[in-house]
């Protein structure tokens, strides 16, 4: 009997060890799993936009009764591409992927498509592969135009008003995205450049000279630092043009450690996107000026929608079949809108939806 009972405890205890090493890595599985299985692959969990994404993905998923591979890359190129061949090995039925570096991908999306799996790239366009079969995203251009809409509001420019002294900041050259993020910004600032109404100190305007690897804070917040001891020594700077929260953080750190934010001498202009936490209290002191808030819940909600069609043989729901050219085919894309945010209106776009507590601001 004392045999019959240590056996079944060993082979308990085996089953829990094996359960446990199926679950290893960085990210997690989960889900009944009756409806399909799908891996999804972030670029990194030191945003906390993309964490939010992942969950709201895997929640939705599991939700309809799909089983879920959540994988994190860390901005590791390399991490992500080994991500992807795992799950392809494992089964998956669907990938949904928000690349690290978009033209890094061609060759572990040959090997899915040769497995038959099709792909959703997610709020990062994949390029220079045919198979990507849709794109969810948000409306990138316009995230631009309410950037530098915002300045041109605030400096009063529709009106006149300048010169002003304007820094430029963009997002990573490996990201399709930030390239219409500052396009889409420029359409509106390059107007006032050119009549010296905004005034590039640097000189530098070009999307290679002020683009931002990674999107990294200490990255944009050293290039600041160089800015403002090489051109602000005895000018002030008036506005900054961040295409991303994180870059937002990074150069109000380098203005502050210069005296910017005192009554004297009072912060600029600086703009944002994607409402993160640490940003949206930053507003609420003063420091930033504006976010863009793009709302992943329902980035998440779209995404597994198309992916539900694509595995049930249907057309996803579309808005865009012109934009988004990958370098080999026009992926079929659904934009969704972006949301300026401010002091004025972050309680009523951020808390009354639920997408933050007034706790979590404080």
């Amino acid at each position: 009997m004392k045999k019959r009972f240590m056996a079944s405890v060993c082979l308990m205890l085996g089953l829990v060890l094996v359960l446990a090493a199926c679950g290893g890595g960085n990210g997690s599985s989960g889900g009944g799993g009756d409806a399909g299985f799908i891996g999804i692959a972030m670029p990194t969990k030191s945003s906390e936009r993309w964490v939010h994404d992942g969950n709201n993905m895997k929640a939705e998923f599991e939700k309809r009764g799909y089983r879920v591979d959540l994988q994190y890359a860390e901005d590791i190129v390399e991490n992500q591409i080994s991500q992807l061949e795992n799950m392809i090995t494992k089964g998956v039925d669907l990938l949904v992927i928000a690349s690290i570096d978009g033209e890094s991908l061609t060759n572990v999306l040959d090997k899915a498509a040769k497995e038959g799996i099709p792909v959703i790239a997610y709020d990062r366009l994949i390029r220079k592969s045919e198979h990507v079969s849709y794109y969810a995203t948000f409306d990138n251009f316009k995230v631009g135009v309410l950037q530098a809409s915002y300045i041109e509001k605030a400096l009063d420019l529709k009106s006149g008003a300048g010169p002003f002294n304007i820094e430029l900041f963009a997002g990573s050259p490996d990201d399709n995205n930030a390239y219409f993020f500052f396009d889409g910004a420029m359409s509106v600032l390059q107007p006032y450049i050119d009549n010296g109404q905004l005034v590039v100190r640097s000189g530098q305007t070009d999307f290679d000279q002020v683009a931002t690897l990674r999107w990294d804070g200490a990255t944009a917040q050293a290039r600041m630092d160089n800015l403002l001891s090489a051109f602000y020594t005895t000018e002030r700077v008036d506005a900054v043009l961040s295409p991303y929260d994180g870059i937002s953080i990074g150069v109000i750190s380098s203005l502050k450690g210069v005296g910017y934010g005192s009554a004297d001498k009072p912060m600029p202009v600086i703009t944002g996107q994607d409402a993160e936490l640490a940003s949206v209290k930053s507003i609420i002191a003063g420091e930033q000026t504006s976010t863009v808030f793009k709302d992943t819940r329902e980035l998440a909600k779209k995404a597994v929608e198309m992916a539900e069609a694509v595995l049930k043989g249907e057309e996803p729901d579309v808005n865009d079949t012109t934009t988004y050219h990958n370098g080999v085919k026009v992926v079929p894309s659904y934009l969704l809108e972006p949301v300026s945010v401010d002091i004025t209106n972050y309680k009523e776009v951020l808390i009354d939806t639920g997408y933050y507590t007034e706790d979590q601001l404080k």
